[in-house]
């Protein structure tokens, strides 16, 4: 269940992430509301995930899921241009994240 809470927080991390960017500097009302609902609720789950899942491991997977899902949503956006080399460390980061999941 910390996993799958994990996960989802990770999701969320990249919602806030984005909704930060588009809030401009919290002038706009829908996407500031958004930024803090959705960073209460993935510090909330990270929080929770890490009752069982050490400090370190939950931390980088968390950052991971967020900061990939910020960059692949960037880029299906048009918003950041899409390269062969970002896709293959956006690989490499998902990598690492797999990794300390079967590491655990």
């Amino acid at each position: 269940m910390s996993w799958l809470i994990l996960v989802l927080s990770g999701v969320l991390e990249a919602v806030w992430a984005t909704a930060l960017g588009k809030s401009d500097g919290f002038s706009e009302m829908v996407p500031s509301v958004v930024f803090f609902v959705a960073l209460a609720a993935s510090m909330g789950g990270l929080a929770f995930a890490m009752r069982d899942l050490p400090v370190g491991t939950a931390y980088a997977v968390w950052v991971g899921i967020g900061a990939v899902l910020t960059v692949i949503f960037a880029m299906a956006t048009g918003e950041q241009p899409v390269s062969a080399i970002k896709v293959f460390f956006l690989l490499m980061i998902v990598g690492g994240v797999i990794g300390l999941k079967l590491a655990h």
